[in-house]
C-alpha cells in the first residue's frame, strides 16, 4: 500500500512496525534466539504471520549488532490448487534468498488418515521432518516459525482442555534428537497487530485448505473464547501470557517437577528449645 499520500496512515504504520520490531527484538534477546553467524531458515507458509516474521527479521538484520543471514523456505505440500507462483514472485521482488521445497505430504495424509479423522497430527510430523531435513541440507543453524503470542495461549488451553497437559509452545525449542533449534521470534507479538501490519503491507496471502479438521476446529473454539475475553475483560489475555512466564511448580501437582514426598516441616526454634528444657 502506498502511504506517501496518507500521512496519518503512515504514522500509524510506523508506530505498528516499531512495536513489532521492539517486541520481536525483546523476545530474541530474552531467549537468545539469534547469535552471531547464525543462518536463519525462515519457514514461509504464505500466511500473514510468516510474511510479517520475515519482514521484521529482515528489518532487525539491517540494524542488529551481530551478523546473521536469512533464507526463506516454503514447503509445497502439493495441495490441490496451491498457487505455486505466488511466493517465488513475491520473494524475488523483495530480493530474498529462498527455496521452494516440494514434498507430496498431501497424498500421504489422504492415503493414511481415514475420511473424517483429523489430519493435523500426521501432517505436522511430515512437515516438521521435511523442514528439519532441509535445514541440514542448507546448513541452517536456526529454524524460525511464525507463531505469535495468541498461538501460545491457544495452545496452552488446547492442551489443558483436550490433552490433559499444562503445556504450550515455547519461544525456543530444541528438537527431540538435539540437532535442531526452533525459534519463534513473534512470541511476544499480538495477532491483531500482525494482522493490521499484514493488511497494510498487502501481502499475497495463501490460505491453507488441507486441514479444516478436528484440531483446527478445537483451536477456533479456543480462539473465540480468548477474543471474547479480550473484549469483555481488557487485559485478561495479557495477564494470562504473563502467567506462562511465571510458573511455580510447588503450587501445581506434578510430582516429577517438585518433590512433594520429600517435603518436611521445619521445627519451630521456640518449640525445640522447650522440648530440650523438659
Amino acid at each position: 500500500m502506498n502511504l506517501s499520500n496518507k500521512p496519518k496512515e503512515k504514522i500509524e504504520f510506523n508506530k505498528l512496525q516499531k512495536k513489532l520490531r521492539r517486541l520481536t527484538g525483546q523476545a530474541i534477546a530474552d531467549f537468545n534466539m539469534i547469535e552471531d553467524g547464525d543462518k536463519i531458515m525462515v519457514c514461509l507458509s504464505g500466511g500473514k504471520d510468516s510474511y510479517t516474521m520475515l519482514e521484521i527479521l529482515r528489518n532487525l538484520q539491517a540494524s542488529a549488532p551481530i551478523n546473521f543471514s536469512i533464507v526463506a523456505v516454503n514447503l509445497d505440500q502439493k495441495q490441490p490448487g496451491f498457487p505455486e507462483d505466488v511466493l517465488p514472485r513475491y520473494l524475488e521482488s523483495e530480493g530474498v534468498d529462498f527455496h521452494i521445497l516440494e514434498r507430496d505430504t498431501y497424498s500421504i495424509v489422504k492415503e493414511l488418515v481415514p475420511e473424517g479423522k483429523t489430519t493435523c497430527g500426521l501432517c505436522s510430523r511430515l512437515r516438521r521432518g521435511s523442514l528439519y531435513g532441509f535445514a541440514d541440507q542448507i546448513g541452517a543453524t536456526k529454524i524460525a516459525l511464525g507463531h505469535h503470542r495468541d498461538d501460545i495461549l491457544e495452545t496452552l488451553f488446547l492442551n489443558m482442555f483436550f490433552g490433559g497437559k499444562l503445556k504450550s509452545m515455547p519461544p525456543k525449542l530444541l528438537s527431540d534428537d538435539g540437532k535442531h533449534m526452533v525459534i519463534r521470534p513473534l512470541a511476544y507479538c499480538k495477532e491483531k497487530d500482525i494482522e493490521a501490519f499484514s493488511t497494510i503491507k498487502e501481502y499475497p496471502i495463501i490460505p491453507c485448505n488441507l486441514c479444516g479438521s478436528q484440531e483446527n476446529l478445537q483451536r477456533q473454539v479456543i480462539k473465540d473464547m480468548l477474543q471474547k475475553w479480550d473484549i469483555e475483560y481488557p487485559g485478561r489475555t495479557d495477564t494470562l501470557f504473563t502467567s506462562v512466564q511465571n510458573v511455580v511448580p510447588s503450587h501445581l501437582a506434578d510430582t516429577s517437577l517438585f518433590d512433594f514426598k520429600g517435603l518436611e516441616q521445619k521445627e519451630d526454634e521456640f518449640d525445640r528449645l522447650n522440648i530440650i528444657s523438659l
